[in-house]
């Protein structure tokens, strides 16, 4: 009796490990269930980040933080300008599948999601969707992928065996993101143009209820490993929304985290759950608590946190900054950062997938990184040299050839009002402005704000009698008003 019940319990132990180890090896990390073990770090995990004006993914090796190479997917302006381009442009969006052998990284310039194969980094098949994707997730049972087409008005549902499209999910206008229960049950499909989160069943791709947005635009959103809540952030107005993940999918909480409030997800310790908020406009990540949302940290990142993930045992959290082209890695015991890799160019969505790498060393069709590494970084900081907020507007110029692509993350400004990015002839902002990009603030006073052309050239301070100084100045391009902010010396 000693015997068999010894030999049934090795058997249980021996199922159990294959499950977490086989098929279906979500970890119990998110977006995995609390239930399953966790997977401690090796050299056969893998941290993957969508770079979006390099069109790359990174591939770092979370043991000592080392960068692999990256998966090309496409070329940098001006070679993706031309009518008979066929590569990815705007890479963006990523999960990845429960047995953690297929990325899905969604391109949203060309309405791709290219499927990756983790073991040799092979792009196994590009499917092509509706106007301006966002993110792609598998469902928990790894029988489908969910698309969120943000620029139309649907879920493009995949089969991940023949990749193509099975069915659609009618939503409100502009769907951002989508994650699941960890029990496959439900699917939560929050909006980037209308102040609605979706409650779908999975089994019948119904939409069984609705959570109300405190604003339109929602950029990420999970749930956590116990399956009883749904966080997702407002990039607009600076805040974070939980609500039930069960019926009847009431609101919990909102939390006012800062301007540029990005993405969320959770690490699961010792000493319980906890999410991990990126704020874009304070260069920082703030740590809550999930059962009493009482804030226990702040971390200073670098510029412009975006993307998170935690390992598969918890103890570190990757976080993608969007303006410092790099990868940090934060301990979660003491919150700390202990690791920055350099990789491509403003990289937004991550995922860490372990044993993602059967053969850790191998590196096929991973290629170095390149002009994908090379950015400049300048800073904006108020006219008058008042303090408007924790951090100035950061500026990156990504490397593009003879042009650059400008980033800048906009802050300290008055909400909704309108602004110009220009080129001021004095380091002061006088005389007569170059309009570069026009935009306006969003409720918090920030905004993201985009253009390309060879500035570094101009603004850098080697230039000649021609330099130029990055402004932003009131107005709009066809009359713009006195300079705001100007660049830090």
């Amino acid at each position: 009796m000693t015997t068999f019940r010894s030999n049934m319990m090795k058997s249980i132990f021996l199922a159990a490990t294959m499950l977490a180890t086989g098929s279906l090896a979500w970890a119990g990390q998110a977006p995995g269930a609390l239930s399953a073990p966790d997977v401690p770090i090796s050299h056969h995990d893998r941290v993957y980040a969508a770079e979006q004006f390099s069109n790359t993914v990174s591939v770092t090796d979370p043991v000592d933080n080392k960068l692999l190479g990256v998966i090309r997917l496409g070329d940098p302006q001006p070679g993706n300008f031309s009518p008979l381009y066929k590569g990815q442009v705007l890479v963006h969006g990523m999960g990845f599948s429960p047995d953690h052998k297929t990325l899905a990284v969604v391109s949203i310039g060309s309405n791709s999601v290219s499927f990756i194969d983790t073991a040799t980094n092979a792009v196994k098949h590009v499917t092509y969707v509706g106007r301006s994707p966002h993110e792609a997730f598998f469902t928990p049972d790894g029988k489908e992928v969910w698309v969120t087409v943000r620029g139309e008005n649907y879920i493009s549902v995949i089969d991940p065996i023949s990749f193509k499209e099975t069915t659609r999910i009618t939503t409100p206008n502009g769907p951002g993101m989508q994650i699941f229960s960890p029990d496959g049950k439900y699917g939560y499909i929050c909006s980037s143009f209308n102040p609605e989160t979706d409650v779908v069943s999975v089994a019948e791709h119904r939409i069984i209820a609705k959570v109300k947005q405190e604003s339109p635009f929602c950029p990420n959103i999970a749930a956590t490993p116990d399956g009883n809540q749904v966080w997702f952030t407002l990039k607009d107005v600076g805040r974070t929304q939980v609500f039930n993940a069960k019926p009847p999918f009431n609101a919990i909480r909102t939390i006012d985290t800062g301007p540029i409030t990005n993405h969320v997800n959770f690490a699961h310790t010792a000493k319980g759950t906890f999410a991990y908020v990126t704020i874009g406009g304070l260069n920082e990540v703030k740590v809550f608590r999930t059962d009493d949302f009482s804030q226990v940290a702040t971390i200073p990142v670098g510029n412009l946190p975006h993307g998170v993930w935690p390992s598969g045992d918890g103890t570190r959290i990757y976080v993608g900054l969007e303006n410092a082209d790099a990868l940090a890695a934060i301990d979660t015991a003491t919150n700390k950062v202990i690791g920055n890799v350099p990789i491509g160019q403003a990289p937004q969505a991550i995922v860490y997938v372990p044993n993602a790498a059967p053969a850790p060393d191998d590196r096929q069709n991973l290629q170095a990184l390149g002009v994908a590494g090379q950015v400049a970084h300048l800073a904006l900081a108020p006219k008058d040299g008042t303090k408007h907020g924790t951090a100035p507007t950061s500026v990156s110029l990504f490397d593009q050839g003879l042009i650059q692509i400008l980033q800048a993350s906009v802050t300290g400004l008055q909400p909704k009002q309108k602004y110009v990015l220009a080129l001021a002839e004095r380091s002061d902002g006088g005389g007569p402005l170059q309009p570069l990009a026009a935009f306006m603030t969003n409720p918090a006073g920030s905004a993201i704000v985009n253009a390309a052309g060879p500035i570094r050239q101009i603004v850098d301070q080697s230039a000649a009698a021609a330099r130029r100084y990055l402004v932003i100045a009131s107005g709009d391009a066809a009359m713009p008003g006195e300079a705001v902010q100007i660049e830090a010396q």
